[in-house]
């Protein structure tokens, strides 16, 4: 009787955690893409401010859960000018809403203005 007892209890724990994954698994995220190209004239050491200031953003604003970015190096030159990409993942369109007038992420705005040409965002949903 025990045996079965253990042996019950172990298989509701078992589908729990299945579930428990699952829910993980379909769980949405909303992907925030930025590009930006930069005016002509402009310094390593004005880019590099900006990349470090976008970098820093992910420990002053809460709502970001993930943050990567690069520098284009694609040899099909179909980048249109463009040379930097940031990829920031949020879990909800609210998160995004707190985001955007932050004011880290407006200071970060101030740092980029002088030197951008171009910005291109795009934002998508997708499961994690």
């Amino acid at each position: 009787m025990k045996k079965i007892a253990l042996t019950g209890c172990l298989l509701i724990t078992f589908v729990l955690q299945l579930c428990a994954q699952s829910k993980k698994v379909n769980q949405q995220l909303l992907r925030h893409i930025v590009m930006f190209s930069f005016k002509q004239g402009s310094t390593d050491e004005q880019v590099k401010a900006v990349t470090d200031a976008f970098a820093a953003l992910p420990k002053k604003i809460k709502q970001i859960k993930t943050f990567e970015w690069g520098v284009n190096n694609s040899p099909e030159s179909l980048n249109e000018g463009f040379t930097h990409c940031f990829f920031v993942t949020f879990t909800s369109e609210k998160d995004r809403a707190i985001y955007l007038p932050h004011p880290d992420h407006v200071a970060f705005g101030n740092i980029l203005k002088p030197i951008l040409d171009k910005v291109l965002v795009i934002d998508y949903w997708t499961k994690k």
